[in-house]
């Protein structure tokens, strides 16, 4: 795993269309120390985008933590429960992003 950055700018190469088929939903990215990247979901296709844009919901954590989740070695459910990762929108697309990782 690299850097956040590069994290966001492989994701839809990374995503399988088959999982997110039917989901509409956008996303905001708020990491800090590595910056803000804005993530669309529309029928199978993904769209990243950096800075912060219209969401359903909005995630927010340290770089840190970030690159933990992202890896595997973070459980997200554990990460928000400790305050390590904020969740602010839509609860049921939060939920759905569950599908990505």
């Amino acid at each position: 795993m690299g850097s956040v950055q590069e994290f966001f700018e492989g994701l839809p190469g990374r995503v399988d269309a088959d999982r997110i088929a039917g989901m509409n939903n956008t996303y905001v990215f708020e990491i800090d120390g590595a910056g803000t990247w804005t993530v669309a979901i529309a029928d199978g296709q993904i769209t990243v985008s950096e800075g912060a844009g219209d969401a359903d919901c909005t995630f927010s954590a340290s770089a840190e933590s970030f690159e933990k989740i992202v890896s595997g070695e973070q459980n997200p459910t554990t990460a928000y429960m400790t305050g390590k990762l904020k969740i602010k929108g839509d609860m049921g697309a939060a939920m759905k992003l569950q599908k990505l990782f």
